[in-house]
């Protein structure tokens, strides 16, 4: 399913897979030749203070990964900046050095987004974790790069405003616009995409761009190239995002939690197509195969059906509640729905939802000392039914463990394929399997990266979605951006013409 996860000769899954997973080399040579690492440490040192900057192994090992498969790839220097400024004049001495910058918030994406795959200068956001500006009347707020999806809603907690993005891990904004992140509750509040107003950021070469303007938070707006989508899913590639202007919404009135199963997996899409329909205006319905239901019971000791199952939350007043409820039900049970149960008070919720939350887990426990994959696709919702049936089927016949758990609402889905790392064998159906899978959701006029975004892993699916003429339209943004190809090197594209001069080893 893609060149650094699974890449055959060289960097193949089954040295990403081997028993190094997740581990740096031990012995691991600077990228930065020692002149010039000695000259830029003192360089940053003068602006961040010593504690700024980090050369320790540790630290460093701690910068070279996400939360992914991918190989450890460590930093030469790890700096953290305190302000704006700090960032632009950091940046400008990497860009007079040609030394890579690789953004890094809190490590929790999936697709090796943060490996310094060519060495250079990682930038730790996390001491920048301020809410700068909240305007409660205006439902918007501004935050810096370190603050997390849940630090924010904490600070909101009071104001009766909260952040509805919720892609799982405590996340750091900044870091889940770069990815585009989305997660369960985007059938309703939509992707960081659609939540981001504005967004200050650093460029390769220290200057300082507001995408809509300094200060600009209006809720639309005509004005020229949406300079901040295009920021919104870079990955770190065209700048360092050091301010995010979201959108905020309302706290429910009520919130009403539900589960139900299904006989198929074409009876649970289809209530999920007719509740949209509908106009119920749904916050979260997620999907679970009897795989994962399985897993979950087991994990969690719960009793659920071993069948096709919803998860379903509802927001709004409670009379409104009552309405999408009876909708939801009536639909639920014209499509063989059964099993229900309800859950209305925030313990009885938790309880319900506590196997959709625990997936991850539960997978592994299926087979315990092994690694987990998490593939990303997203298919038009009407072709849902067909690819995770040809999906499963394909799971069966290959002998592979790969529960299915997905964000049925907008068609996106994830196999959590457990494997043996030290089976190569396995390593390589796995390998197999991803690439059919995603090229399945292509050939479906789906995409291979429904929210985890790029990173080292969809490059070369990423050329095959959107083809050769967008992906050097892509490239030529970057290039005006970054033209010695500074920012975060190696990601998104499969090659990149870089002007960087040879200073790694």
């Amino acid at each position: 399913m893609s060149t650094a996860l699974f890449r055959k000769p060289l960097c193949s899954a089954l040295v990403l897979f081997n028993k190094t997973l997740h581990r740096c080399p031990e012995k691991r040579r600077y990228a930065i030749k020692s002149g010039i690492l000695e000259r830029v440490v003192a360089a940053f040192q003068s602006i961040s203070g010593d504690a700024g900057v980090s050369l320790g192994d540790t630290v460093r090992e701690q910068h070279g990964r996400d939360e992914s498969v991918h190989r450890c790839h460590p930093p030469d220097v790890v700096v953290f900046p305190r302000s704006v400024e700090e960032v632009s004049a950091l940046a400008k001495i990497c860009h007079h050095h040609r030394l890579p910058i690789i953004p890094f918030g809190t490590g929790t994406g999936l697709e090796g987004g943060v490996g310094a795959v060519r060495g250079g200068v990682c930038f730790s956001m996390r001491k920048m974790d301020q809410v700068l500006d909240l305007h409660q009347e205006d439902f918007d707020v501004t935050v810096e790069p370190g603050v997390t999806r849940k630090a924010l809603n904490s600070y909101l907690r009071d104001t009766g405003l909260w952040f509805p993005v919720d892609p799982g891990a405590d996340a750091s904004l900044c870091g889940m616009a770069a990815t585009s992140a989305s997660g369960t509750n985007a059938v309703r509040y939509g992707t960081m995409r659609e939540n981001v107003l504005n967004l200050e950021v650093v460029l390769a070469d220290g200057t300082v761009l507001h995408t809509a303007g300094r200060g600009r938070r209006s809720r639309k707006t005509s004005a020229g190239y949406n300079l901040t989508n295009l920021f919104v899913g870079s990955e770190g590639t065209l700048g360092v995002l050091t301010k995010a202007t979201l959108r905020l919404y309302g706290i429910p009135e009520t919130m009403v939690s539900a589960v139900c199963s299904f006989p198929s997996v074409q009876a649970a899409v289809d209530s999920t197509v007719q509740v949209l329909q509908a106009g119920v205006p749904i916050a979260r319905i997620e999907f679970l195969d009897d795989v994962m239901i399985d897993a979950c019971n087991r994990f969690n000791s719960l009793s659920y059906p071993v069948a096709p199952t919803l998860f379903l939350e509802f927001h709004g007043s409670t009379r409104s509640l009552e309405e999408q409820v009876a909708i939801t039900e009536e639909i639920a049970k014209d499509n063989g729905g059964s099993d229900f149960s309800w859950a209305q008070d925030e313990e009885s919720r938790g309880r319900l939802w506590k196997a959709r939350h625990d997936a991850w887990y539960a997978a592994l426990a299926l087979r315990p000392g092994c690694k987990a994959y998490a593939t990303d696709v997203c298919v038009p919702l009407s072709c849902l039914p067909e690819v995770v049936v040809a999906t499963k089927k394909d799971l069966i016949r290959n002998g592979l463990t790969g529960p299915i758990a997905g964000h049925v609402g907008d068609g996106n889905f994830h196999c959590i394929m457990v494997l043996d790392p030290n089976d190569q064998e396995e390593v390589g159906q796995v390998h197999q399997f991803t690439e059919r899978l995603a090229r399945r959701a292509l050939a479906m006029d789906g995409t291979c990266t429904g929210e985890h975004g790029v990173g080292l892993g969809k490059r070369v699916l990423l050329r095959e979605e959107v083809g050769p003429l967008a992906i050097e339209v892509m490239q030529g943004l970057k290039a005006t951006l970054d033209p010695k190809n500074l920012m975060n090197p190696g990601k998104v594209f499969p090659r990149f013409k870089s002007h960087l001069l040879p200073l790694c080893l």
